[in-house]
């Protein structure tokens, strides 16, 4: 999920001139970009800081057109001249349940604001992120929060050095190669299934070898930005710290 990923399948010049019309009607646009197998759907704002030189909202893991509504509700309370504070409870966000906001990292803006930094022409980009409960009204950091919600709201607060949704203990596959003789990842795939594969390129199938997927992280950061590569993509680069370029995997028959 990066600034590469579609917005409705808008060209980014159109989304571009429609979000400065819609900031000087309205003071913002809102972006919506729809869920895969894989990432959750979110919406966010663009226009909060220049017209109320409030922070912008992202929220997670809801429907499009319910995404949609919340961020226009959130921005009535911005202009009415309320400023969200960081870990206060609102309950008159969401009918049944409460609320909370969250100070994006900025390590993760990048990941999810490419039209707002388009609109703004640079990375320094201040966001909050609104956090909904579960149908218990528990927040996702707190006990016996449902199990079937938690990979639907990243907490952009935090884990900026280990974006993937998946547990860092994660069995995940690399090689010999890697483990015995420091040589770099130049292959990943996410498989249908979703396991992770870590390949030097010059591997044999007796040279696979089971790590924790954090192991991988920890030390080569640059395989954070594939985090959200889709169920069933590959992605390839020549060396560490090179483009990446993703691919579907073939499925076999």
């Amino acid at each position: 999920m990066n600034s590469d990923k579609p917005h409705k399948c808008i060209e980014s010049e159109d989304l571009l001139n429609m979000t400065k019309l819609n900031v000087d009607k309205f003071g913002l646009q809102v972006i919506m970009v729809s869920s895969t197998s894989y990432s959750p759907a979110f919406a966010y704002s663009i226009g909060l800081w220049e017209t109320y030189s409030h922070p912008e909202i992202i929220c997670f893991g809801l429907p499009d057109n319910l995404g949609h509504e919340i961020i226009n509700d959130v921005a009535e309370i911005i202009k009415g001249g309320e400023e969200l504070k960081i870990g206060k409870i609102y309950y008159e966000i969401f009918e049944q349940s409460k609320t909370t906001f969250l100070k994006v990292d900025q390590e993760n803006v990048g990941d999810y604001f490419g039209a707002a930094l388009n609109y703004y022409g640079n990375n320094n980009l201040d966001a909050l992120e609104l956090i909904w409960t579960d149908r218990n009204d528990r927040f996702p950091w707190e006990e016996y929060f449902e199990e079937e919600f938690v990979f639907q709201q990243p907490l952009l607060d935090r884990n900026a050095d280990f974006k993937f949704p998946e547990p860092k203990n994660l069995t995940s596959f690399t090689t010999r190669q890697w483990v015995e003789e420091q040589k770099p990842i130049l292959r990943v795939i996410h498989d249908y299934d979703g396991d992770w594969q870590f390949l030097t390129g010059d591997q044999m199938p007796e040279d696979i070898k089971i790590v924790a997927l954090e192991e991988l992280i920890v030390k080569d950061n640059t395989l954070n930005a594939l985090f959200n590569l889709e169920y069933g993509e590959a992605a390839e680069r020549e060396f560490i710290g090179g483009h990446w370029s993703r691919s579907k995997l073939q499925v076999e028959l």
